[in-house]
């Protein structure tokens, strides 16, 4: 039979032993979550200016420098979700100017409905209503069927799919009309590979309605506020 007193310093040993090493992984976890943060703070500036660079770059795809001289991206608001859009969380829209006057007015939307889901769009309208360009920033399209509407994967380079809707507005293509031939529409699509032009084609022309009915507010607002209407989360 184990004597009381041999039993008591086993007992005490373990939970020594326990504590020891509660203490050293509560060390490590402290040590290892200080340079976590540490890391995080070093890299924070340089994450948030490569977002911004892209950003820029996919602005710059559909909004050609010579036809602003502002900073856009200093002169944008911020836009809740928004139906038309296709948006689910808050957005920005950039405003572009040329000595002073409205130029442009760039914002992201979406596709809910792709072959394989969601679409995300980045379009440029002019401040007379024009579809100054648009192109595709994500989609997980069928590649080398539905991906056609991204033009680095269209083989047309002479003549992207996506480039049939520049510099078209509401009045060269009415709203009625702003969808694939097959639905009776303008737009071309590829045969076999409907869905994904419909999807895109679709929610261009929804979004050009929106932001061509709201441009005057759009533009007025000051810079980093933030726009609001009744049917802004729906």
């Amino acid at each position: 039979m184990s004597n009381p007193l041999e039993i008591a310093r086993r007992e005490s040993s373990v939970l020594r032993i326990s504590v020891r090493t509660a203490v050293i992984m509560l060390g490590f976890t402290l040590v290892f979550t200080a340079l976590m943060a540490g890391t995080y703070k070093l890299t924070e500036p340089l994450v948030a200016a490569s977002a911004a660079a892209e950003k820029l770059r996919l602005i710059g795809e559909v909004l050609p420098p010579r036809l602003h001289d502002n900073d856009v991206m200093a002169d944008a608001i911020v836009l809740p979700p928004q139906k038309a859009l296709g948006t689910d969380e808050d957005s920005r829209i950039w405003r572009a100017r040329k000595a002073g006057q409205p130029v442009a007015l760039v914002f992201e939307a979406a596709a809910r409905d792709g072959y394989s889901g969601r679409i995300g769009l980045i379009a440029a309208v002019s401040a007379d209503g024009r579809l100054l360009a648009l192109r595709v920033t994500s989609h997980k399209e069928t590649p080398g069927l539905g991906d056609y509407i991204d033009p680095k994967k269209d083989r047309n380079k002479a003549r992207p799919w996506i480039t049939q809707f520049n510099g078209l507005g509401l009045s060269e293509v009415p709203r009625d009309k702003w969808r694939v031939k097959k639905d009776g529409g303008r737009f071309d699509q590829m045969n076999g590979a409907t869905i994904s032009a419909r999807a895109v084609t679709n929610a261009s022309g929804r979004a050009l309605a929106w932001v061509v009915e709201n441009r005057d507010r759009l533009f007025a607002l000051p810079a980093n506020s933030r726009y609001e209407d009744q049917g802004a989360k729906q």
